[in-house]
């Protein structure tokens, strides 16, 4: 796929070559690489932004609040969790140091440029029949170009690649939001576009 990276044919070898890269200034404030995870030929893969704190810190991906709002709603879709791949659009965790908190800081597009390889590594081998963008960032690597979520969000767009993809919220806007009843509002909200994937996925098979 890259003369730079050769033939990578396993999720293995991917995080390997993973590991390696220096291809943008991350690596070297991150504590490691945060790879994809979940069957190598899952049928849904899930694309957040990049990971948070606790996911830099256990070099998994989704294993801190926003993952665990991720997680219900997964299951209250009525999806196997354990058949959905997630990762990121970009590996490592960008922050500002405060103190002895690390605050996520939002990837730049050259970050999110120069991660992209990896997604398109992880999209040859796994093979999803839906890609599902959680957020902007994850919207602007699988199109190439920004794309406002509520224009795809609900619809199923073709990837050249193969397969279709759809954009929703990532599940960390939730985790800000005040209000309770607007919580609740943007959460059930969230379950209904996964629960469209579900039955996307069900018309696919």
């Amino acid at each position: 796929m890259t003369e730079e990276f050769g033939d990578i044919r396993s999720l293995k070898a991917l995080r390997a070559a993973e590991a390696e890269c220096t291809r943008c200034p991350l690596y070297k404030f991150a504590t490691q690489v945060v790879p994809g995870e979940g069957p190598a030929h899952a049928r849904i893969m899930m694309v957040g932004e990049q990971p948070g704190d606790k996911e830099d810190l256990a070099g998994k991906p989704f294993v801190g609040p926003a993952g665990r709002m991720l997680d219900q709603a997964i299951v209250e879709a009525g999806i196997d969790r354990k058949l959905v791949f997630v990762t990121n659009a970009v590996k490592r965790f960008k922050f500002e140091q405060r103190g002895k908190r690390r605050l996520h800081k939002r990837p730049n597009a050259y970050e999110i440029d120069r991660c992209h390889l990896w997604l398109d590594f992880e999209k040859k081998l796994v093979k999803p029949q839906l890609v599902v963008a959680l957020g902007a960032t994850a919207v602007r690597s699988i199109a190439g170009k920004p794309i406002p979520i509520n224009k795809i969000r609900g619809k199923f767009l073709p990837l050249e690649t193969g397969g279709r993809f759809t954009a929703t919220i990532h599940p960390s806007y939730l985790l800000r939001i005040r209000d309770e009843a607007d919580k609740r509002k943007q959460y059930r909200m969230f379950v209904q576009d996964l629960v469209a994937c579900r039955e996307a996925l069900k018309k696919a098979a």
